[in-house]
């Protein structure tokens, strides 16, 4: 069983900086892929960005590629999204999730790959 804990979301102007942080129980925390995912009111979830057990490869969403930044700390069984220029369509609940049958080097984009989701933390991109 793993166990998410998402935190540091809040309510920023355009243009600002959020950094969210996942934190993730478990022994096997390097040998899961993580990932980002959002939903804005009204419309489906969406991935945002991945990251490999190992840390070695991340992916992104084209909409947010080059302003986020994923990353993990293993020895902190944490991962990260650091946000930055953000815009008010990046207003969603942010969601963490685990995929515990990775391994080390696969990630995938598609959410029914993840087994394990956080509880989501609230981004509100005011204009």
């Amino acid at each position: 069983q793993v166990h998410l804990v998402e935190s540091g979301g809040g309510l920023v102007q355009a243009g600002g900086s959020l950094r969210l942080s996942c934190a993730a129980s478990g022994r096997s925390f390097s040998n899961y892929a993580m990932a980002w995912f959002r939903q804005a009111p009204g419309k489906e979830r969406e991935f945002v960005a991945n990251i490999r057990g190992s840390g070695g490869r991340t992916y992104y969403a084209d909409s947010v590629k080059g302003r986020f930044t994923i990353s993990r700390d293993n020895a902190k069984n944490t991962v990260y999204l650091q946000m930055n220029s953000l815009k008010p369509e990046d207003t969603a609940v942010y969601y963490c999730a685990a995929d515990s049958r990775a391994g080390r080097d696969v990630a995938h984009q598609m959410a029914q790959r993840y087994d394990y989701w956080g509880q989501g933390t609230q981004v509100t991109v005011s204009s």
